[in-house]
């Protein structure tokens, strides 16, 4: 079963028990997170598609680390007049560990079982 979500204005597909490296969360290491803008969900045969979102479906995971990526080289140049400009960037990334993907329908079922262990 994977999920596709939206976050940081770009799509990732997530697996359980796999990790993803998404744009820079404003989370620390350690900390949980949940991604609730689930555009799809595939599970075999059976996939839900939302429009633009799929209802009650979100993706649980931990932050395993805030990290820049490799540097990119930005050159500029202009023949024949001396001009060069040599500047470097390191794009900032938030690696997760996807732990849980819910569909509405586990969240349902989840909630009923709380409701019948607090009777």
């Amino acid at each position: 079963m994977y999920a596709i979500v939206e976050t940081g204005g770009k799509q990732y597909q997530v697996e359980e028990g796999r990790y993803v490296e998404v744009e820079l969360l404003d989370a620390e290491k350690d900390s949980k997170v949940v991604f609730d803008k689930v555009v799809m969900i595939v599970n075999g045969k059976k996939s839900k598609v939302g429009q633009p979102y799929v209802t009650g479906a979100s993706a649980e995971g931990v932050v395993l680390a805030n990290d820049k990526a490799k540097k990119v080289i930005v050159f500029k140049q202009r023949p024949k007049k001396g001009y060069r400009r040599k500047q470097g960037h390191r794009q900032g990334f938030t690696r997760v560990m996807i732990n849980k993907i819910r569909t509405s329908a586990q969240k349902k079922a989840s909630a009923e079982t709380t409701e019948t262990a607090a009777e």
